[in-house]
């Protein structure tokens, strides 16, 4: 019967309602002293001893009957009935109510009705326990993972107090899968999370956040010394053998490490920050721990705003292609360029290559620009050399992507001859690294590349794989020395070592070189007392726009940078 609607007839008096309504009831005075219980409320309760006269406060939690006893003074002066929530005694212990409370007539008091919220609670809780923790594991998932991050970076910034956060990867997981199956997997993980659990502080916070990652939350956590015993101890009780099932998998992990505040100052930069580190550490062995370094691991993640902005760059034709000067040592005449592309944003301004190149091959849309820029340098080097009087190259970076594309000797072909350009006018720059991913399959293009009068430079020459097998067995012409080997040159003698020894490999090969990143006059002597016949870095031309590409060679202007005894000899 609804508690607002008029006072009942005789026979169907206040006590009668007591005994039809809810899970409990009550009828208490309006100073909350009970006047009546139904039966199934002094069984819930529990009480031996008379209710009436007792206050209603005297049967809830402690903490619940401040609230209560506001409740019941807004109920005597309220219209509508009023909803609070408090929990019962139930025996020995408390059971969750939600309590209605409504006044029942001029003189009858209140009457209070109860609902039992245990079992919708208990299902909240499941509930948010699911959206919060992994279904496998029972850990923190990330979404209690970030929220955790930001109560210890709140915490840090109060107690000026740094901390690590770090990701934690299975090495060699994937083979369990495939080996065994995703149940004898699923055990892998579980047995993992107890033990990195187990080599845990109670301060520290250990998540799942997909596949075989875990992440370690650790306050307190920020020198070096620390770190180290930390991340030997997480690596340490993965190294153990997982007995599962009558087999015996060893496996062990990779770990990655973000500081706050020196990385990253929220959770998500701190994840982003640690997942890179993780990724560096696979890369480079696996089996360690590495703390994240911008100068070693450049941007930390995909930014997928930035790659919004670049398929609408392209539409808006933001993309640019500069071009940097290949300059003859001796003469200081420009005999190429190498074409490296820019992207002018309108808010933004010029973003580095360095993060948009590596989106760009993720997603494929380094096909497009790639493309792009072949045939636009092509057709470039044609105005170039009008402009000079005579004939010049032009180098084209080909990225991994492209070049494993089957797609990419009909862009060469439709480049070519869309300008009319001589096939060995054009320098296609490679990596070592791309060259080794699949050695047959490089061998077949760079055949078909150099058949149609193309040349092959080896970009970054000495950083990559640096197997030498490959200058005989690939169709490569020119070597071009990281700029890594020449920047500390010439008063660096292991540089100095690797760069006489290109040099000297190179001329019985029969072979171009080009030095990168020249900056001084004394790298550029010590480069041509050896016979570096070419060289390219900011001494002789940085990267320029076409137009101001075309001046320089109008003007003859960098023949003007040779000495005086030696400009009569320029051509």
């Amino acid at each position: 019967m609804p508690l607002d609607q008029p006072r009942p007839a005789p026979g169907h008096g206040p006590e009668s309602v007591l005994e039809a309504a809810g899970d409990c009831a009550f009828r208490i005075a309006p100073n909350g002293e009970i006047r009546a219980a139904s039966q199934r409320t002094r069984r819930l309760l529990g009480a031996q001893l008379p209710l009436e006269g007792l206050p209603l406060t005297a049967f809830v939690h402690e903490l619940d009957g401040a609230a209560l006893r506001t409740a019941i003074v807004d109920a005597n002066a309220a219209a509508e009935p009023v909803l609070a929530r408090a929990r019962l005694r139930c025996g020995d212990g408390f059971a969750a109510f939600e309590l209605r409370i409504a006044v029942l007539g001029e003189g009858d008091g209140l009457l209070v009705i109860g609902r039992d919220m245990s079992a919708q609670l208990a299902t909240e809780e499941r509930l948010r326990h699911m959206a919060t923790h992994d279904a496998l594991t029972e850990l923190p998932n990330r979404v209690l993972l970030s929220d955790r991050i930001r109560m210890v970076v709140a915490n840090a910034r109060r107690s000026g107090q740094g901390f690590a956060v770090a990701t934690v990867g299975i090495d060699g997981f994937k083979k369990v899968n495939d080996g065994l199956g995703h149940t004898v997997g699923d055990a892998v993980l579980r047995q993992a999370a107890t033990r990195l659990r187990r080599a845990m502080r109670d301060s520290d916070t250990l998540a799942r956040v997909g596949g075989d990652e875990f992440v370690v939350i650790l306050p307190g956590t920020a020198t070096e010394a620390q770190i180290k015993l930390v991340t030997g101890r997480l690596l340490a009780t993965l190294q153990s053998p997982f007995e599962l099932e009558g087999h015996t998998i060893y496996l062990g992990a990779s770990v990655g490490v973000a500081l706050y505040p020196q990385h990253a100052e929220d959770d998500h930069g701190l994840l982003a920050l640690a997942d890179a580190a993780l990724s560096r550490a696979k890369e480079t062995g696996k089996g360690r721990a590495l703390v994240y370094s911008a100068r070693e691991q450049g941007p930390p993640q995909h930014d997928i705003s930035l790659e919004a902005a670049m398929f609408s760059a392209v539409r808006e034709g933001e993309f640019l292609l500069y071009y940097q000067p290949i300059v003859d040592a001796r003469t200081r005449l420009i005999e190429g360029f190498e074409t490296l592309m820019r992207w002018k944003h309108p808010t933004l301004g010029m973003v580095p290559p360095v993060r948009f190149i590596p989106i760009a091959e993720t997603n494929g849309l380094i096909n497009m620009l790639g493309a792009w820029a072949l045939r636009s340098a092509c057709a470039q080097l044609l105005q170039f050399e009008e402009a000079a009087k005579r004939e010049l190259y032009i180098s084209v970076n080909i990225s991994p992507r492209q070049f494993r594309s089957d797609k990419f000797l009909d862009v060469l072909d439709e480049a070519l001859t869309l300008s009319g350009m001589a096939g060995n006018k054009l320098v296609l720059e490679i990596t070592e690294g791309t060259l080794m991913v699949d050695p047959q399959h490089a061998e077949s293009i760079l055949g078909k590349m150099a058949g149609r009068g193309a040349r092959i430079a080896i970009d970054d020459f000495g950083t990559g794989y640096s197997s030498l097998a490959y200058l005989k067995r690939f169709p490569i012409s020119v070597l071009k020395v990281d700029r890594a080997f020449v920047k500390d040159l010439p008063d660096a003698p292991k540089e100095a070592a690797i760069c006489s020894a290109v040099l000297d490999m190179a001329r019985h090969l029969d072979l171009s070189v080009v030095a990168e990143g020249v900056e001084t006059e004394e790298q550029l002597d010590w480069l041509r007392q050896r016979d570096c016949r070419y060289i390219q870095g900011y001494l002789t031309g940085k990267p320029m726009p076409a137009h101001v590409a075309l001046a320089a060679l109008q003007d003859n202007h960098y023949t003007a940078l040779l000495p005086p005894d030696r400009q009569g000899t320029t051509p």
